[in-house]
């Protein structure tokens, strides 16, 4: 069952704007390591960082709350599997947040597509419940 969707779209150059503006103090307070990392390693790396920003976005709104009651934006995070597919994980208040969204006897599955096209980057996230057997 579907326990929530979410979407978000972000502007590269905004971002880019803020990266220039904030530089650390931005990089720090929204993104992990490992999401700094990957994103300093790639050609575009703004690119790379809007995605991600979007997919936090999206996540926050399919858990049903925005970037509000307590979620952090490092709380959402967006890794890769070898493959390139990307997956989010989610600790802290987020993870809370989803814990009491799953029902009794599943599992939740976070679901994430991001895309960009210059100067937009989009993700979508869609959270299941799988039943536990």
């Amino acid at each position: 069952m579907i326990l929530g969707i979410g979407t978000d779209i972000a502007n590269i150059e905004r971002i880019a704007s803020t990266l220039e503006r904030f530089g650390d103090r931005f990089r720090n307070r929204v993104f992990t390591e490992v999401e700094q990392a990957k994103a300093e390693r790639r050609k575009d790396t703004v690119g790379t960082y809007a995605k991600r920003w979007a997919a936090k976005e999206a996540c926050s709104k399919a858990l049903g709350t925005g970037l509000r009651m307590g979620i952090s934006w490092k709380d959402m995070s967006v890794t890769n599997l070898r493959s390139g597919q990307p997956q989010m994980a989610v600790t802290g208040w987020a993870a809370e947040r989803l814990a009491t969204m799953t029902p009794e006897g599943h599992s939740a599955v976070i679901h994430v597509t991001l895309s960009d096209d210059h100067p937009w980057a989009q993700a979508f996230v869609v959270i299941e419940a799988l039943p536990t057997a």
